[in-house]
């Protein structure tokens, strides 16, 4: 099969009909075998019955119903593990994203050999202060941060090979992180083009601007898991080792100034006395306790094992 395309979406009631159309009038036209896997992330409104009929005459659609609404990322991960094709599309269903940049995405990762082809709104249609200005924001500290250099990791129209999306596990609200934890995966032939966008013809945003205080705490998140996730004891180990052992020479330079003075006759001072005693002391358990959260890190990481995060009501 030449394509999955993964569609998560949230009572997107009025643009899924005509979504489903134009996906199978540019997949017909180009000779391109494909599936669709929609992904209903807990709507309440008639989006899963649509689904249902539309499943009916077109047996190329595939769709899970989550028992309530857990996230965009947990949504990919769900259908990630259910594709066939060659190359997985994800594409928004509030027709904001074109279904006519498919066959190009797709021929990018066949053709050219790219890994990743990350889809960048460069003219976008969305409220400039409380969309356009923060996205711009967002995108460079996640540039400068990740080192992976994309203008638009928001943007939900993005192609991978299979390989990709069978390694990497999109977690927490990691979604728009997909390329950053591919290349950490070792998957660095990633690239971007330029796609169309428009304003929302139907319904309102899902997302407020919330989502970009999320994807800083993500972002965050992202750059230690990366760098020390694999071996917490690595930073905590090597921090927890610094501190106890500062404060332990500080401890021992006060205990031996004391006997000095002791020897001199000098009698009337208390190590309690000296600042320097409580800090050292406060160094010394800091120390021990961060060393013992990276042997827990450790263990825990031996003892994982892999769980979902999502209840499915239905896959049909």
């Amino acid at each position: 099969m030449n394509l999955s395309i993964v569609i998560p979406l949230l009572n997107e009631e009025a643009s899924l009909e005509e979504l489903f159309s134009r996906i199978d009038k540019v997949c017909r036209s180009n000779s391109l075998s494909y599936e669709i896997w929609f992904v209903d992330d807990g709507s309440t409104d008639l989006s899963w019955s649509i689904i249902e009929n539309l499943k009916v005459q077109n047996p190329q659609i595939h769709a899970i119903k989550f028992s309530k609404n857990y996230g965009k990322s947990q949504a990919l991960h769900a259908a990630f593990e259910r594709t066939n094709g060659d190359v997985i599309i994800t594409m928004d269903a509030d027709l904001q994203d074109f279904p006519e940049e498919i066959p190009e995405l797709y021929s990018m990762v066949i053709n050219e050999n790219y890994d990743i082809v990350s889809g960048w709104k460069k003219k976008r249609f969305d409220n400039v202060m409380t969309k356009n200005v923060p996205s711009k924001l967002f995108n460079a500290a996640a540039r400068k941060v990740s080192g992976v250099y994309l203008h638009d990791f928001n943007c939900g129209l993005k192609a991978y090979k299979k390989q990709v999306v069978k390694t990497i596990d999109v977690y927490g609200d990691m979604h728009r992180y997909i390329p950053v934890l591919a290349a950490n995966a070792g998957f660095r032939r990633i690239t971007e083009k330029e796609v169309q966008h428009q304003a929302r013809p139907y319904g309102t945003s899902k997302f407020g601007t919330e989502r970009f205080i999320r994807g800083f705490l993500d972002l965050v998140t992202l750059w230690f898991v990366s760098r020390f996730g694999g071996r917490p004891m690595h930073f905590f180990g090597a921090v927890g080792t610094l501190m106890f052992i500062v404060g332990f020479l500080s401890a021992l330079w006060l205990g031996v100034s004391k006997l000095i003075d002791v020897a001199r006759g000098m009698y009337g001072h208390l190590i309690t006395d000296n600042p320097w005693f409580f800090i050292a002391l406060t160094m010394m358990l800091m120390g021990t306790l961060l060393f013992i959260a990276g042997f827990l890190g450790e263990m825990i990481i031996r003892t994982n094992r892999e769980h979902k995060n999502y209840n499915i009501d239905e896959v049909i």
